[in-house]
């Protein structure tokens, strides 16, 4: 029901209430077990065991248990004998895999539940005709609920008291001024932010108090209506999940396709017709779908993504789901709200402007420090710093908030348009001072109508009694006579008045927020007129100025944005607050080229969808927005292939952040709806810190791409020189070399070795490179990107074959016969062919860092990944040398010459690679210059 369009009484009524003493406490108690609690609904908690489960649903897990399953079947047939090795290393590696991510999942919910504890919880209520504090969740509709300054409102209400009373309703509205309410009745329909006589859950009282019948609790309330348009709102999977999806499906067929082939042609060219002999060939098979699968990759994901994540943590980002770390650094679009996120959401008084000129005030927010400057030098003296300290003092004098030093850093009570008042006469030498001189009398409070505030003061030490006034410009300087001019007064004249009304309409085409500040002063045979003192007292006034005021941006937010747009991401600024407002931050942001206007909400709700996905693709920023329509921006701009992540701290935000790819929440002013709805959260409530999270995404997904391509080429290796080995074994000269009935180049049990030596170890190593190239000098990847692209693939099956290549021909300088005659067993040339393959993998490691830069640019900054590749090599000597594991594994020892062969061999994957980068430098070369 719309209730501000009724008279207040009218909702006493309706609920049932005595405005004069509220619901009795038995009434409000038998309410709140009818209707519930107070509070937004929320989904239940998910058991543990759905989260453990959820580990495991993903398409590349899917593949690996496959492999388990086909891994024991192979086991089974062959006679059930000891332990089926392949079957529980990758059991192994999954369950590691679902422990990583189980608990750090659970790490960001406890960081989120400790973000949200910092919410107020508690409202004032009148029951019984007694002032009671009571848990806002226990508030219920038909409560007379109590506000005073500093008060969050814990539901909705009808106002049907108030004095001086205003409210800051960014959190809901995005409209950076408080509010000033009033419990008149509105006859027209109005917008939510338009509502004067209306308070709302989520909101908080900025100064004044007030009394109010509960229309809302819960879900009825604005802040639940717009959680159940979240409820609505489907959260899209990552591009990192979308990619790795089509990686894992990719991988599945090619791996199904390898392991058949393989085993046809192994069975066809060694004419295989026993069960022990095809039960070789199957085991063989399984060998290579294990080969083939990385299976050490969802591990060392969750590894490097869980590294992203603490960080992140460290610079004060919360990630609550690890894939989230890495959209940030595909990010295309940045949808940023204005109040609180790029500015300060603290009123800062930064130009005065007064008879004899403009002072400029540098600080910014609630910090007193500052100088006053005019055209650039500081104002030492003379008649601009006298009328800048008077119209400041007067500011301060008519003033009802509080400026406060606690723990070390200023805090305000009251409104932020009051405490830049005071603030900003800490600035100018000797006048706060000046301030604590006066005791004030009386008070004649600011209303919507008067748009004036006066007070009545008196400086005891001399006697002097003046009422000061501070208000809108327009309506005070109609009352003003005289203007301050120095230490003296003289006649506000047609120029004068002029002067000033174009001093005002010049501050406020500068997005400023002008107020105005008179004084009189009172003779002691003017002063019998004062014992009543109204607003006929308010008249004759001498004009001391106007003040611009304005919300600040945050002083990271304009190098944020211009790290940001260096990266190619394009930072929409969508606001509540008024159009000339929002473009002036922006421009000055760097978001926008200067004069461009703001579109509001009004016009895109006149927009069709083609027009709407026109004006999306080239304004960049919004004022006056519903959140339906910071709904519609994102979806937009979705729609058109963006990767857009959307930051914000208000309820209004919530659907907007759900939707994006990546919703980004303040912790500090965010609401409890918006931390729910997002992934990300900003313990600091800093927007550089999304820029420092887009590096760091940026920089995961190239250590994403960097193992990818070293473990897919590696293991491309591997089924290579399996396939390539059987298909040629009469030209290498393995036919007939051995006892067995089918020989292999590769046992299935060194397969299983090399995936154990050289995937993990460097492959994680690899997650946690340092970056190689600037990852913010260049444009995000677009949505439709692949995270393989051809590029990557050709890679990957060309170094895959030059490890096969050189494994093999190892394999024939050592084993009589084939191309190369040699004189060692089939043991010795299986090693030396196994020995190979791990050290091209490792030499490959160094490759696979950068696709274009050389493996010799700075090669020692990854000591993780030095150390990975020593103890990978201390390892193959040992499988090498160390009796139990020869048997194990199928080794025979080797002398010096065997090892210098194995290493040239393999280097040879190091040296095809430098030249390859060279080739494609030189080729990217040549494009940029045409």
């Amino acid at each position: 029901m719309d209730w501000y369009r009724k008279p207040a009484r009218a909702a006493a009524e309706a609920f049932g209430v005595d405005r004069a003493t509220g619901l009795p406490p038995e009434e409000a108690a038998r309410r709140l077990a009818e209707a519930g609690p107070n509070s937004l609904r929320s989904a239940p908690p998910t058991p543990t065991w759905r989260k453990i489960l959820s580990q495991f649903q993903d398409p590349l897990i899917y593949l690996l248990l496959g492999a388990i399953a086909v891994s024991v079947l192979a086991w089974g047939v062959e006679g059930a004998a000891g332990v089926p090795v392949d079957a529980v290393v990758i059991a192994v590696v999954v369950a590691l895999n679902a422990a990583l991510g189980f608990l750090q999942e659970n790490k960001a919910e406890n960081a989120v539940a400790a973000l949200q504890s910092m919410t107020a919880a508690s409202s004032t209520v009148l029951r019984g005709g007694a002032l009671r504090t009571v848990p806002t969740a226990d508030v219920v509709r038909g409560d007379v609920l109590v506000l005073a300054e500093g008060d969050a409102v814990g539901a909705d209400a009808r106002l049907f008291s108030a004095s001086g009373l205003r409210v800051a309703e960014a959190s809901l509205t995005g409209e950076s001024e408080a509010v000033t309410k009033d419990p008149g009745t509105l006859s027209v329909e109005a917008p939510l932010g338009d509502r004067t006589n209306m308070v709302y859950k989520g909101t908080a009282v900025a100064q004044g108090v007030g009394r109010a019948v509960v229309t809302g609790t819960g879900m009825g309330t604005e802040v639940g209506a717009i959680a159940g348009l979240l409820e609505a709102t489907e959260a899209e999977p990552t591009p990192l999940q979308r990619e790795l999806a089509v990686v894992s499906r990719v991988l599945g067929a090619t791996v199904i396709a390898i392991a058949v082939v393989v085993m046809v042609v192994t069975a066809l060219v060694n004419e295989v017709d026993t069960l022990p002999d095809l039960v070789t060939v199957l085991l063989l098979g399984v060998s290579l779908a294990v080969a083939a699968v990385p299976e050490g990759l969802p591990a060392i994901l969750s590894v490097v993504l869980a590294i992203g994540v603490t960080n992140l943590a460290r610079r004060h980002a919360v990630v609550k789901k690890l894939h989230s770390v890495e959209t940030l650094g595909s990010a295309s679009v940045i949808a940023s709200d204005k109040t609180g996120t790029l500015t300060r959401n603290e009123m800062t008084i930064v130009r005065l402007r007064t008879a004899s000129g403009e002072v400029e005030l540098s600080g910014t927010g609630y910090d007193p420090a500052g100088q006053a400057t005019s055209g650039g030098r500081p104002v030492e003296d003379g008649d601009l710093l006298t009328e800048a300290g008077l119209l400041l003092l007067g500011g301060s004098l008519s003033n009802n908030a509080q400026l406060e030093l606690r723990g070390g850093a200023w805090e305000i009570q009251g409104d932020p348009t009051e405490a830049a008042f005071l603030v900003a006469s800490r600035k100018l030498d000797g006048v706060a001072e000046r301030a604590d001189l006066f005791t004030r009398r009386a008070e004649i409070p600011f209303t919507s109508e008067r748009k004036v505030m006066s007070t009545l003061q008196h400086r005891s030490r001399d006697d002097v009694v003046a009422i000061v006034s501070k208000g809108a410009p327009d309506v005070l300087l109609a009352r003003c006579t005289a203007v301050q001019v120095g230490e003296g007064v003289e006649p506000f004249d047609d120029v004068r008045r002029a002067t000033a009304l174009r001093d005002v309409e010049d501050l406020s085409s500068r997005a400023l927020r002008t107020l105005a500040v008179a004084y009189r002063r009172f003779e002691t045979h003017e002063r019998g007129a004062l014992e009543v003192f109204d607003e006929d007292d308010e008249g004759d006034l001498v004009f001391l100025g106007t003040a611009g005021i304005i919300d600040p941006p945050r002083a990271e937010a304009a190098a944020a944005v211009a790290e940001a747009r260096r990266a190619g991401i394009r930072v929409v600024m969508i606001t509540g607050d008024h159009p000339v407002t929002a473009a002036r931050i922006a421009a000055d942001l760097g978001i926008v080229a200067e004069g461009e206007r703001a579109v509001t909400g009004a016009e895109l709700d006149a927009l069709d969808p083609p027009g709407l996905a026109g004006t999306v693709r080239r304004a960049s920023v919004y004022a006056r927005v519903a959140p339906r329509n910071k709904l519609q921006i994102v979806d937009a701009l979705q729609s058109g292939g963006n990767v857009v992540a959307m930051t914000g701290d208000g309820v209004n935000d919530a659907p907007a952040l759900k939707s994006a790819d990546i919703g980004v929440a303040m912790g500090i002013a965010g609401t409890e709806v918006t931390k729910e709805a997002s992934a990300m959260i900003l313990a600091d409530d800093n927007f550089a810190t999304i820029v420092v999270a887009v590096r760091q995404g940026r920089a995961i997904f190239d250590n994403i791409k960097k193992f990818l391509r070293y473990l897919l080429s590696s293991n491309m290796g591997e089924v290579f020189t399996v396939f390539l080995g059987v298909v040629f074994a009469g030209v290498l000269g393995l036919t007939g070399a051995g006892a067995e009935a089918v020989v292999v180049p590769l046992l299935a049990t060194q397969i299983l070795w090399i995936n154990l030596v050289t995937d993990s170890g460097p492959a994680l190593a690899m997650g946690v490179d340092p970056e190689i190239d600037d990852v913010m000098a260049r444009a995000p990847r677009g949505a439709g990107d692949r995270i393989i692209d051809g590029r990557m693939w050709t890679g990957i099956l060309t170094i895959g074959l030059v490890m096969a290549l050189a494994t093999l021909l190892t394999i024939d300088v050592f084993l009589p016969g084939g191309l190369i005659e040699g004189g060692d067993s089939l043991e010795v040339a299986r090693t030396a062919g196994f020995t190979t393959l791990v050290f091209a993998q490792l030499f490959n490691a160094f490759n696979s860092r950068s696709e274009t830069t050389s493996a010799f640019r700075r090669p020692f900054d990854n000591a993780w990944l030095w150390g990975s590749v020593g103890l990978a090599v201390l390892l193959q000597v040992a499988v090498v040398h160390l009796a139990p594991l020869q048997v194990a594994f199928g080794t025979a020892a080797l002398d010096a010459a065997h090892w210098a062969v194995c290493v040239a061999a393999a280097s040879s994957v190091l040296w095809f690679d430098e030249l390859r980068k060279l080739a494609q430098r030189l080729h990217d070369r040549r494009g940029a210059a045409g």
